[in-house]
């Protein structure tokens, strides 16, 4: 399996905790700025939810989605109708991408690129990306380094919400595997939901997280034919040193 799958009690998780709207460290600010001047299609890959995708709909961009779980474009869909928007979304896996239009931008916020676990996944999803792209087109995506060993009790545990329809929902997350040598972090994640002390539903999901080297990951996006390669770190612009946590590469077609 290259991608994570987010099903219905993943999705209802998610929306209460990463609202539409909901920024990390101004992370949509930040995208919302380097697109202000796109007049062209913009595609959200991984879109979720809708938390950095609806934002970009009321801004005015002509921004569209794709992503492979239907229940997170339902939430999607369900979150832009509410607010008077016209969603225009695609359900399919981004390695074999086909979509009907070339885009001004593509944008994968949030790190999510992280979750396409195998790299011959990741490759062959950024070759059909940049074939998505209009000739002087950019594609706008941002990593994060993995949590040093001793950090990764904090994936461990359990934790409960109450959720829209005042069920119980309880996620109990475990590290699976943490290995710097394959660059892998694979987290199992258990969801329960309760209604009046009973449990209704149950849900599974594993979660991989690949992350790339700084030089590793401008090298790929070179090879496969991108240009003009720039990074920067945690939504400033500014370029990266130690403390950095968070890269933002930019590249062209």
């Amino acid at each position: 399996m290259s991608f994570s799958q987010y099903g219905e009690l993943c999705t209802e998780v998610y929306r209460l905790t990463k609202p539409v709207g909901h920024a990390f460290s101004g992370d949509i600010a930040y995208y919302r700025s380097r697109l202000a001047n796109c007049e062209g299609r913009i595609l959200e890959a991984m879109v979720g939810s809708g938390r950095v995708y609806i934002p970009l709909l009321e801004a005015g961009l002509r921004v569209e989605g794709i992503d492979n779980s239907p229940q997170m474009l339902d939430a999607c869909a369900h979150e832009a109708k509410e607010r008077g928007l016209a969603p225009v979304l695609y359900e399919g896996a981004l390695e074999t991408i086909d979509l009907p239009h070339d885009y001004e931008a593509i944008i994968i916020p949030a790190g999510s690129f992280a979750l396409i676990e195998e790299r011959s996944a990741s490759i062959s999803t950024l070759r059909r990306l940049y074939d998505h792209l209009e000739p002087g087109g950019r594609l706008i995506l941002d990593l994060s380094l993995p949590e040093t060993p001793s950090a990764i009790s904090a994936f461990s545990g359990t934790s409960s919400f109450t959720s829209r329809d005042g069920s119980l929902i309880t996620m109990e997350t475990k590290t699976a595997q943490f290995d710097f040598f394959t660059q892998c972090h694979v987290i199992f994640i258990k969801y329960e939901k309760w209604r009046d002390g009973n449990l209704i539903q149950t849900e599974l999901q594993r979660l991989p997280l690949r992350w790339y080297g700084i030089e590793e990951f401008k090298m790929v996006l070179k090879e496969i034919g991108f240009t003009d390669v720039e990074v920067t770190a945690d939504y400033t612009g500014k370029e990266p040193d130690s403390s950095s946590r968070v890269f933002l590469f930019e590249a062209l077609k």
